[in-house]
């Protein structure tokens, strides 16, 4: 992992230089960049395409994208027509050179656009809070360079933000966002039961809301914590994420994925309160709103589609 992001480092300041002279040969060569990066850590028979559209069996195209991950059975005829599948699809990814604020607005406006490519699941508290498909962004660096600057702080206000500007329903969410030199942001989405609620008012001297409730925001990974391996990275937490995350779709990997949080993930993320909350009646069907609340979970190591916690 410190060898990919020493070449990512590499490939910026490659790209850095000419990147005036040919804009879109440079956001091609980040692009490219990032998608090798896919192919040497995701398994091999996952097929990894750049620029293309998403078409939902609604008839709908999302907006283009930049590197899209396709299911191993994904036709092998469909390949060059770049308007991919939405049931093919197991990730999709916007590339960016130098990320600035108007990039995150971008990002949260397409992922909730790109999820009408995918119509709402419904049946377990998994498959109604999440899409099919992994949405992400990925960037070499930032912009953010002066003495006094917080990138840090700045990403965290711009992801919340364009959140609650944005985002309607917590399946409308982006996963995952990787600054290479930076940190890496994880969304996370927490249901509580009512007996979960009741306890924590009884501590917290009534501040909550009685009525059961789903928590989601972003976690940001950066190094900068005390538990944090000496090995971590950016990029090793993102690729982490990502294997979890598509995991939930396709079980083959989730051997792997456990393997690498082990591995990558040995601390806590930096506890950012990047949170939201959720009336639970507003966002589920009946059926998984009555099992949340009688605090129906299983633990989320089982993969159970009813966690608490993803």
């Amino acid at each position: 992992m410190r060898s990919a992001t020493r070449e990512m480092q590499e490939e910026y300041e490659r790209i850095r230089k000419r990147a005036k002279e040919d804009p879109g040969t440079a956001g091609d060569q980040g692009e490219e960049n990032w998608a090798t990066l896919l192919r040497n850590w995701l398994p091999p028979t996952f097929q990894i395409v750049t620029k293309g559209r998403i078409l939902g069996v609604n008839g709908i195209a999302s907006p283009q994208v930049d590197v899209i991950v396709l299911r191993p059975e994904y036709p092998q005829k469909l390949l060059d027509k770049k308007l991919y599948l939405a049931d093919g699809v197991l990730a999709a990814f916007e590339c960016k050179i130098t990320l600035i604020a108007d990039h995150i607005a971008t990002f949260v406006e397409n992922s909730v656009t790109l999820r009408q490519c995918s119509s709402p699941r419904f049946g377990t508290l998994y498959r109604e809070l999440h899409s099919p498909f992994i949405y992400g962004l990925l960037a070499h660096s930032h912009s953010w360079r002066g003495e006094k600057s917080t990138p840090l702080a700045n990403i965290d206000k711009n992801l919340l933000y364009q959140d609650f500007k944005s985002v309607t329903h917590p399946r409308e969410m982006p996963d995952l966002l990787c600054v290479a030199d930076l940190a890496s942001w994880n969304s996370f989405k927490l249901a509580f039961s009512d007996s979960i609620i009741s306890q924590l008012n009884i501590s917290l001297g009534g501040m909550l809301d009685t009525a059961s409730l789903v928590k989601t925001g972003y976690l940001p990974y950066s190094g900068s914590t005390i538990n944090t391996h000496e090995y971590f990275t950016p990029i090793g937490a993102m690729l982490t994420h990502l294997m979890k995350k598509i995991a939930w779709e396709y079980p083959g990997l989730r051997s792997l994925a456990s393997y690498f949080q082990e591995l990558n993930l040995p601390g806590n993320s930096d506890g950012s309160n990047i949170q939201r909350n959720w009336i639970l009646d507003d966002i589920v069907s009946d059926r998984v709103k009555e099992r949340v609340k009688a605090g129906m979970f299983q633990h989320p190591q089982e993969w159970g589609e009813w966690c608490n916690m993803y």
